[in-house]
């Protein structure tokens, strides 16, 4: 029996086999076929329960694919191991790498799964890339799980995946294959996989070693990084080490990966977070397309991402942590926090981030959490965003929250401001900056924002600490204007905060702090270092009204010191103190909170409860005021001081009245509605009298009333006698209006200071007067006032009045004073029954006097003052017929008082008025009464107003006396009317008279009688004889209503309104009745009847030519005249609809609209609803009489206005939609206006079915023939437009609808009637309503219009230009401009302009889908738009495209360079230059062919054209394609840079400006021209052969410039590709700039030693030298000499001399001979021809004298040369000799005994000694030259020295000539070098 293997032992021997078998393989084929078959089960086995098998296969083969360094370590396998690792060398053994990446997710085992990565690494680089590729979707799969079972091994193959990235291909954004790719690579069943790739890719973003042993970096804990890094591998992101990654290519490889369809946008939204912050261009590019689109598709309320967010920010606490995020991208993260509500609920992070963004530099790095950099531009971004995320905080944050972190925040403000001096700014604290100042106000605004959130803790204390601080910064900081601004923005902030009821200590403290700030003024020193440098008044007056309430006597205080500013007082400090004091306004800044309910009960107890008056005035004017009685003097007061009295005098009235149940109405005119009570109604001021007089009386239990009623009468008596400012009669009529309310006993005491009053009587101002004389009058007749006092002012004023003929001036106004007051003491001593001893004197002299006046005198004011004492004296029974002096009589003074009366005088018309009153009714028509009423009829004519209303007064006057209730008022003491004379039928025949003459068609006189029945029914409405007749008045008032006067409308509207308060119901109902009925009926049935004089139009409103129609008989004579009867029913037919809408105008006139508001509560109305939709359309009628009226009536109808419009929307739509296209113009304007009121801030839904119809009648509309009605319509289309944007903003709108709205909106605005209208402000409601429309709309509505708008929106912009600028631009010249100035400022308009920011937004929302529309839009547009603003247009869109959109326009941007090519040559260079620059953008996304290209087609441009503009337009393509496209432009640079260097020295300023600044901006330093060196002179050497002549001279520059650029020293491999093109360039003829050329090549023969190498180059070179030295060209002659004198001193080997004077004699010869010539200038702006002749003059001597060798010449031959050059020079210089020439023959002659020094070392010949004599001489023989040619000279002698010495004649020669010049030389410097030549001689 065999013996039972086991299990072990079994494992060990198929080990051994495989081993076996392994060893035994003998090809590479059969290997790894059996690595296929046994490796990935054999790897298994480590999995193995026995400890033996795992050795044995550890050692026998898994170390092998690790170099097998550890095999020697097993000596039992090591045979086996070397033979299989060296077989598996070879790379074309493949692994099994996809079955172990199978085996390895499904197996769990940590060492199976080590080993299995270990062959995985090793063998998935030799797999072929597909198959490589493949791999992905298994090795992405499940990651997230084996992340949590082994984070190494994710390790590796994550860095595996990163490296299949680099070969994977990206299919374009979009397409089909992009959006296959999330199921390709299994996201779509394992999301958790793609959410695990995107994190790591995230932090892969973030992830950075710049720093070496670092552990962590900004955003990533130690885990993370180790992670990314491998867990320790070194060179894991090395690229040069075997494996290794380039972490920069990485990043970019894959953020471009997370924006590809593998990812959804909730997923990739981070990872595009942090690439877009990070410095790297390309990563931050992908960032921001990725964040852009992912924004959307986030939510900010996720608890996760608002909680990773922080972290990101702020790090992770710990050794192993995060570190906080790079500025950059918390700058972005703090963006994003500001638009999360969420972000506010986590305190303790956002209390950290500000905390730490505002601490000192020192804090932050001590505690090194955050690393914020305090400086630079990041920096202040940074600390801008956490401002404004503070801002967020204080506006979202819970109360709960607010009140955890806004102490320490507002702490931590305060300390950074002080930090940088406070209250003054110091600018050595920080660095002063933009900046810091920014934030310093950003800072102020937080601190308010949190303190106004949080007032508990922060602003409600006692102290007033922070409230303080803040107005102390405000009148202190000295940091500027917009600081100042914040600091006010801070205090409005707060003002919320004291909105409620405030503690008693608290509310004085404020009131002290804000008196205090009151009292402030700049300049003014508060402390030892704080000066006063802005005012706070504003803001004191601000919190006065909005903190404390309106009881606050000092808080009115401060109302009223507001309105006591100077001059330079702000405008809204004066307006702040003016609304404070209005109860009205005071409510409207501080509205009640909480329900109806309770706002009234609120209103009684505590804010709107007005001030007690005794406080007021014991605050105001008390013993403690600057304004009490004891202090004010004329210096004090002020227009302030009578607001304060008008103010006091509104309070107690309006107490008294309130206290008596006859409220005054609190509004917008609430002192005129008190104003009116206590003028007109009489029961009003009955109960103010009575109030007033208990509370004028003391008593024990309250003092402080009659104390300060006392008190404000003394103030008002002192502000009337203070005679300061304009307004000091108001004073008066407060002092006289209280006076006449009072009982004497309450003013009493003022009458001791009746002679006070002197003053303002005589005053120049006339309503001082006239008010002081009426107080005299009231004060002097009280029996308490002191007689001496009385008489004395009486005989001052007699004493005035007797000589009233003899005034003039100033003396005619106090006689005009003199009479009043005289008047009123007499009227009010006869009422008082007071007489003095003389009274029946005085009257008698007093009317004698005034009849004279009135008979004789001429003057206006004199007679005025009659008129009113005439009507003061007949009212108190002191001027009666019977007391009319003998030479007079009541007849003689009637008539005076009608001449004055018919000049339309109303004194004299009341005076009448009056005067009736004293005569008795006798009944005969020729009784005086009668005849005045007759006179007072006769007025009818005078067409003013105001005097019709003064003669119903009159007439109320006569008819009834002190009965009439327009007296009520006259009477100003206590007691009853005085008695009236008997009137029995006075009443009943005036009113007869005046109904009579309301049916009248008299204009005049139908104006003139509605107002007399107006008076009458408003002042004697009340007697029985007008009450029984209502009836009739009601009728005639009617027939007014249709008038088309607005005067007779408005008082027939006033009259129905007093008859329906006056009668009873059934007169009411019948009222209401007639009223409705006219104003839903067609006809005109109240416009009355008409005759021949009735006129029915304004004159001038139906022109005939030489005339009007105006009347019925106007009607009649022209139909006569034409022959046409129907014309009458035409203009009839004009008029009664004139009449229809003029009555309804007059429904709203004086309350008229309470008779229909009345009839609405008894049923009436709300049986007929058919009102409303005609009601509501009346309310937009153009007529403003009309809108006016019915909005009167539409509020007193209608209660609830939006319960009834809801009620009866479809009626009233239908009503407008019916009558919009109706006949008349009105009611179609009216419809437009109405449906746009009817459809603003309503759901869409309301009107949605209405829509269409809407849309497509204001279309129609807006063709309208009248102007007013398209004007309409275009508002209309607003409101529409604007209820859309603003549901786009919201989002309220679903898709389909705003899709349907937007399809409806945006073909109107791009219609003829919109941007294409011809009319401007239709234009730019166009284009601003569009933009709009395009900034609220998101991409996935808009979308699909993009392409129509942006093709339309450019071929518009040329349209919306003004028509002046194409005049301007034929007419440049003319006004002082360029073309292409204009074109630029043109230019500048259309960047910033509102249409293109449009298009602009268009294209952020494009997305692949919609880029093929676009693209033939475009193409369209760039092809047939005209003007230069649509053709700038297109260009911008290209750069936007190439910019913004760069990765959806990448696949077209090969497409649009040709097109945009093509542009480049329109003839306008602004045009030009923009598409140039766009091809510069463009070419960041072409292709490597299309760039290479474009950089062909620049160079043939440049070289091979004709156009001399082509080469302009060269050089702004290629500069643009540098610029806009630097990365692309280094790619090609070997192309390009050639061409650029060649094309740098074209002889066109404008292009050479071009190509050198391409250039320099490409190339460092000279040098780099050797790097381009063979290209540059082979494309220079292709050129010289062109035929045009500007492109062969620009190439023979080049290689001008070449040999320049190559420094001093040029190798001959160099100097041998240079030699051709240099010599090519210079041959030819002469011409302009060639000296550069030669210069070239005598810096070519220094700088090189080819031509010393090759003879046949040496003798070219000194061929061509010789060859340019004879051309004629004196230009260019002048140069050539000086460059063959330098090339012959470069030859120091060979003799020229011969050749050189050959060609220098004849020149000199030449110039020497023509020196007596004419300078001429040249006309090319060159050198003058005297500058060319010194010039050629010196080269040619210095060329002879450099020519001479001594080397080469000697004996009789070097003799001979100096000879003949001595003599040339010497006649240069004595026919010349200019300093120039001079100049440079000296230094040649040093040059030359320099030479000759080397040559001779001993005694020189005889006869050299001879010539150097000569030499000598003429050297010697300068001192008549200037300083420079002398030292020069005195330098050639020093040369000469040496050799000198050496000779004995020459030596004496040279000593004697020293010694003589020496003597004479003046200058120190020549004299030392003459004393150096002198020291050579003597060694």
């Amino acid at each position: 029996m065999s013996k039972i293997e086991t299990p072990e032992a079994r494992e060990l021997g198929l080990v051994g086999k495989v081993e076996m078998r392994i060893g035994l393989i003998s090809s590479d084929d059969k290997l790894q076929s059996m690595l296929n078959t046994y490796l990935p089960p054999l790897l298994l086995k480590l999995a193995s329960e026995f400890v033996n098998v795992r050795n044995k296969i550890q050692v026998a083969f898994f170390e092998l694919p690790t170099l097998l360094e550890l095999m020697t370590a097993f000596a039992q396998v090591i045979s086996v191991c070397q033979h299989i690792n060296t077989r598996i060398k070879p790379p074309s053994i493949k692994l099994p790498v996809a079955t172990l990446l199978r085996q390895y997710k499904d197996n769990h085992n940590s060492l199976v799964r080590h080993f299995d990565l270990l062959y995985i690494q090793h063998g998935i680089s030799r797999l072929p890339l597909d198959e490589r590729l493949d791999l992905l979707p298994s090795l992405l799969h499940g990651l997230q799980d084996n992340y949590a079972e082994s984070p190494n091994h994710v390790a590796s193959l994550f860095n595996l995946f990163l490296k299949l990235l680099y070969n994977m291909p990206l299919p374009p954004r979009g397409n089909k294959e992009d959006l296959e790719l999330r199921t390709k690579l299994g996201f779509v069943d394992r999301a958790e996989d793609a959410t695990f790739v995107a994190t790591w890719l995230g932090k892969l973003i973030l992830f950075g070693n710049n720093q070496p042993g670092a552990t962590r970096c900004p955003g990533l804990n130690t885990k993370d990084c180790s992670f990314l890094q491998l867990y320790g591998k070194k060179d894991t992101w090395t690229p040069s080490a075997g494996g290794g990654l380039s972490l920069v290519e990485t990043k970019v490889i894959a953020a471009r990966f997370m924006a590809s369809g593998a990812f959804v946008d909730s997923e990739r939204f981070l990872p595009g977070l942090f690439a877009s912050a990070d410095p790297n261009s390309r990563l931050s590019d992908i960032g921001d397309d990725i964040l852009k689109r992912a924004t959307s598709a986030i939510s900010l309320e996720d608890g996760i991402l608002i909680q990773n967010l922080f972290e990101i920010y702020l790090g992770t606490r710990g050794t192993e942590g995060s570190l906080p995020a790079r500025v950059p991208l918390q700058t972005k993260i703090l963006s994003l926090l500001c638009r999360s509500k969420l972000a506010s609920s986590f305190v303790p992070q956002s209390t950290q981030i500000i905390q730490e963004g505002l601490a000192p530099m020192d804090t932050t790095q001590q505690n090194g959490s955050l690393a914020v950099p305090k400086q630079g531009l990041e920096a202040s971004k940074l600390r801008g965003q956490i401002f404004a995320f503070t801002n967020w905080l204080a506006r979202v944050s819970s109360p709960a929250d607010i009140s955890v972190f806004a102490p320490a925040l507002v702490f931590q403000l305060r300390a950074y401001i002080e930090s940088q001096g406070w209250p003054r700014y110091d600018p050595d604290s920080s660095a002063s900056s933009a900046g810091e100042l920014s934030s310093r106000a950003y800072g102020y605004e937080s601190i308010g924002l949190l303190a106004g959130a949080c007032p508990d803790k922060l602003l409600l204390e006692p102290n007033l600490a922070l409230l303080r601080w803040l107005f102390k910064a405000l009148s202190e900081d000295s940091s500027g204007k917009d600081v100042s601004i914040s600091i006010e923005q801070a205090l409005s902030s707060v003002l919320g905060a004291f909105g409620g009821e405030l503690d008693s200590n608290f509310e004085s403290s404020l009131t002290s702090l804000l008196l205090h700030h009151m009292g402030l003024h700049p300049g003014d020193i508060v402390d030892t270092n704080g000066t006063v440098v802005r005012s706070t008044r504003y803001v004191a007056v601000r919190f006065a009204n909005r903190c404390l309430p309106y009881g606050n006597t000092t808080a009115r205080w401060i109302d009223i010191l507001a309105m006591d500013g100077d001059v330079y007082e702000r405008t809204e400090v004066l307006e702040e103190g003016r609304k404070g004091l209005d109860p009205y306004w005071y409510r409207m800044l501080n509205p009640a909170k909480g329900d109806a309910s309770t706002g009234e009960d609120l209103l009684e107890t505590t804010k709107y409860r007005f001030p007690s008056f005794p406080d007021l005035i014991e605050r105001v004017f008390g013993f403690e005021s600057i304004w009490h009685a004891t202090k004010v003097g004329k210096a004090r007061t002020s227009s302030a001081y009578f607001s304060a009295l008008a103010f006091c005098r509104c309070i107690v009235f309006h107490q008294a009245l309130t206290s008596v149940k006859i409220s005054p109405v609190i509004d917008t005119d609430w002192e005129r509605n008190i104003d009116a009570l206590v003028a007109n109604d009489e029961d009003a001021r009955h109960e103010l009298k009575s109030y007033l007089g208990n509370r004028s009386n003391y008593s024990i239990e309250d003092q402080a009333p009659p104390r300060a009623l006392k008190t404000y009468i003394q103030a008002s008596f002192v502000g009337m006698t203070s005679h300061a400012g304009s307004d000091v009669n108001k004073a008066g009529d407060c002092l006289l209006e209280l006076c006449s309310l009072l009982p004497n006993s309450a003013y009493t005491s003022l009458s001791v200071r009746i002679l006070d009053l002197e003053e303002p009587i005589f005053s120049t101002n006339k309503l001082l007067r006239d008010t002081a004389s009426h107080v005299f009058g009231l004060l002097a007749s009280l029996k308490e006032c002191p007689e001496e006092k009385s008489r004395k002012m009486m005989r001052a004023f007699d004493q005035k009045i007797k000589f009233w003929r003899q005034a003039i001036g100033s003396e005619v106004l106090q006689i005009h004073g003199a009479i009043l007051a005289t008047a009123y003491f007499l009227s009010r001593s006869s009422y008082r029954g007071h007489l003095p001893p003389d009274y029946e004197a005085t009257r008698t002299k007093f009317l004698a006097t005034i009849l004279e006046l009135l008979k004789e005198s001429r003057d206006k004011m004199l007679l005025e003052a009659v008129f009113v004492a005439i009507s003061e004296l007949t009212l108190f029974s002191v001027l009666t017929p019977e007391a009319i002096p003998t030479a007079y009589n009541i007849r003689h003074l009637v008539e005076k008082l009608m001449d004055k009366a018919k000049a339309g005088d109303e004194k004299a018309i009341m005076a009448l008025g009056h005067l009736a009153t004293q005569c008795s009714d006798e009944g005969s028509e020729d009784d005086v009464l009668t005849q005045i009423i007759k006179k007072l009829y006769e007025l009818h004519n005078l067409r003013q107003a105001e005097v019709q209303f003064a003669v119903g007064g009159a007439l109320c006057c006569a008819a009834v006396g002190w009965q009439s209730k327009s007296l009520i008022s006259v009477l100003d003491l206590q007691g009853s009317h005085p008695k009236s004379l008997a009137r029995e039928g006075t009443l009943s025949s005036i009113l007869d008279a005046v109904l009579l003459d309301c049916k009248t068609t008299k204009p005049a006189l139908r104006q003139a009688s509605v107002i007399w029945l107006l008076s009458l029914v408003q002042y004697c409405g009340h007697l029985p004889g007008v009450q029984s007749r209502l009836r009739e008045c009601q009728v005639a008032f009617k027939g007014f209503l249709a008038d088309r006067e607005s005067l007779n409308q408005e008082s027939a509207s006033r009259g129905l309104t007093l008859v329906y308060e006056k009668g009873d119901r059934a007169l009411k109902g019948d009222l209401i009745r007639d009223l409705v009925g006219s104003f839903t009926g067609s006809s005109a049935g109240l416009a009355g009847n008409v005759s021949e004089e009735t006129e029915l139009f304004d004159p001038g409103a139906l022109p005939t030519g030489e005339g009007s129609v105006t009347t019925y008989k106007d009607i009649m004579s022209l139909a006569s005249e034409v022959g046409d009867s129907s014309l009458v029913y035409r203009f009839m037919s004009l008029a009664s609809n004139n009449a229809i809408w003029s009555s309804r105008a007059a429904f709203g006139r004086f309350s008229l609209s309470n008779i229909l508001s009345d009839a609405s509560t008894d049923g009436y109305l709300a049986q007929n609803p058919k009102l409303y939709p005609a009601l509501f359309r009346y309310r937009f009628d153009p007529n403003t009489n009309v809108r006016n009226s019915m909005n009167d009536i539409w509020a007193a109808l209608v209660k609830e206005p939006a319960k009834t419009i809801d009620a009866h929307f479809d009626s009233i739509m239908s009503d407008l939609l019916k009558n919009i296209l109706g006949k008349e113009w009105r009611v179609r304007q009216a419809s437009c206006a109405a449906i746009a009121d009817l459809v603003q801030a309503r759901p869409l839904e309301k009107y949605e079915k209405y829509l269409s119809e809407i849309w497509e009648l204001t279309f129609k509309v807006c063709d309208d023939i009248k102007e007013s009605v398209r004007t309409a319509a275009m508002a209309l289309a607003r409101v529409l437009t604007g209820n859309l944007t603003r549901g786009l903003e919201a989002g309220e709108s679903s898709t389909r609808s705003a899709d349907k709205m937007l399809k409806q909106v945006l073909p109107f605005l791009l219609s003829p009637s919109g941007l294409e209208s011809g009319a401007p402000e239709v234009q730019d409601f166009a284009r601003k309503t569009l933009l709009k429309i395009i900034k609220s709309s998101n991409g996935k509505i808009l979308r699909p219009f993009v392409p129509d708008l942006v093709g339309r929106l450019l071929a518009l912009l040329s349209s919306i230009e003004p028509e002046m600028i194409n005049y301007l631009h034929l007419n440049a010249e003319q006004y002082g401009l360029t073309a292409q100035r204009l074109d630029d400022a043109r230019l500048k308009h259309i960047r910033g302009s509102s249409m293109l920011e449009a298009i602009e937004r268009c294209l952020d929302y494009l997305d692949e889908s919609s880029m093929p529309e676009l693209q033939q839009s475009l193409e369209n547009a760039i092809k047939t738009v005209v003007g230069l603003p649509s053709k700038v247009g297109c260009s911008r869109v290209l750069v936007s495209l190439s910019t913004r959109q760069n990765f959806i326009f990448k696949p077209y941007a090969d497409h649009f360079l040709p097109l945009a090519r093509k542009q480049v040559f329109d003839r306008n260079d602004t045009i030009s230059s923009s598409y140039a620059a766009a091809c510069g953008y463009l070419a960041r996304l072409l292709s490597d062919e299309a760039l290479l290209k474009l950089i062909e087609y620049c160079r043939k441009l440049y070289f091979d054209s004709d156009d001399d503009r082509h080469r302009v337009i060269a050089g702004d393509i290629v500069y643009a394609v540098s610029k806009h496209a630097a990365d692309r432009f280094k790619s090609v640079a070997g192309d390009i840079l050639p061409c650029v260097f060649v094309a740098k020295h074209d002889t066109d300023e404008r292009v050479r400006t071009l190509f050198e600044d391409t250039w320099s901006e490409n190339v460092g330093g000279s040098r780099a021209v050797l790097l381009y060196l063979k290209e540059i002179v082979d494309l220079a050497l292709l050129y010289l052969d062109s035929a045009r002549w500007l492109v062969k001279h620009t190439s023979a520059f080049a290689i001008a410039e070449v040999v320049a650029s190559s420094g001093n020293s040029i190798d001959d491999t160099n100097a041998m590709v240079i030699w051709p093109a240099l010599d090519k360039a210079i041959a030819g003829k002469t011409w302009e700039g060639k000296e550069t050329i030669l210069k070239a090549l005598v810096q070519f023969a220094r700088s090189s030693n080819l031509w010393l190498t090759d003879s046949k180059v040496e003798e070219q070179m000194e061929k061509i030298v010789l060859r340019e030295s004879k051309r004629n060209n004196p230009n260019f002659r002048q140069h050539a000499l000086q460059y063959l004198g330098d090339f012959v001193e470069l030859r120091g080997t060979v003799d020229m001399y011969s050749q050189v004077y050959g060609i220098a004699k004849p020149v000199i010869e030449e110039y020497l001979g023509s020196s007596d010539e004419m300078d001429v200038d040249s006309q090319s702006g060159g050198p003058s021809s005297k500058a060319i002749t010194e010039l050629t003059l010196a080269n040619g001597s210095t060329a002879l004298l450099k020519s001479i060798n001594p080397h080469k010449r000697s004996g009789e031959d070097l003799y001979t040369s100096l000879a003949q050059t001595l003599e040339l020079v010497n006649r240069v210089r004595a026919e010349n000799g200019s300093r120039t020439a001079v100049n440079a023959i000296y230094d040649a002659q040093k040059s030359l005994f320099e030479r000759l020094k080397k040559r001779y070392h001993e005694a020189p010949p005889a006869s050299l000694e001879t010539v150097l004599i000569e030499y000598i001489k003429q050297l010697l023989s300068s001192s008549d030259q200037v300083e420079q040619t002398r030292m020069k000279a005195a330098e050639a002698v020093v040369a000469v020295g040496p050799i000198a010495r050496r000779g004995s004649r020459l030596k004496a020669a040279l000593a004697q000539g020293l010694s003589a010049i020496r003597a004479q030389e003046r200058s120190i410097g020549v004299q030392q070098v003459l004393d150096r030549a002198s020291s050579i001689l003597d060694e």
